[in-house]
């Protein structure tokens, strides 16, 4: 546990753009010859990486801020669950809105978690490239 001042300092070091995850994907699919824009405000849900070539987009998810269940990064944690839980409940329920305002646009939505980029990243990303350019 940490004090408040001490809690507060950790918290404005969290990178809500340009996080290690989005990095890691966007340097995979530059790699690939992908080209693609960043986090653009005129979609819903301000997606992480764009693809306009492909109508298609990628949302790069932390686990804990995204509510990835099952997941063993995603914990609510013990200090102050009455703030906690309906945060993470309240970007849940807008991942989802953002999805589903994309689809019903026309837009192919990848998620992809922390996790997926811890273990076996390469096969989830080509998993990922191969969506990209077959299914959507």
């Amino acid at each position: 546990m940490f004090d408040p001042q001490k809690r507060s300092e950790i918290m404005s070091r969290i990178r809500s753009k340009n996080t290690k995850g989005e990095i890691i994907v966007r340097k995979y699919l530059h790699r690939l010859g992908f080209r693609f824009r960043l986090h653009d405000s005129k979609l819903p849900g301000k997606p992480d990486i764009v693809l306009p070539k492909y109508k298609s987009v990628i949302f790069v998810h932390g686990c804990f801020w995204h509510g990835h269940q099952g997941c063993k990064y995603y914990r609510v944690p013990k200090t102050n669950p009455e703030y906690w839980i309906p945060k993470i409940r309240r970007n849940v329920e807008r991942d989802n809105e953002s999805v589903c305002a994309l689809s019903a646009m026309g837009w192919g939505v990848e998620i992809i978690w922390e996790c997926e980029l811890k273990k076996d990243s390469e096969k989830r990303l080509d998993e990922l490239a191969h969506s990209i350019v077959f299914i959507n």
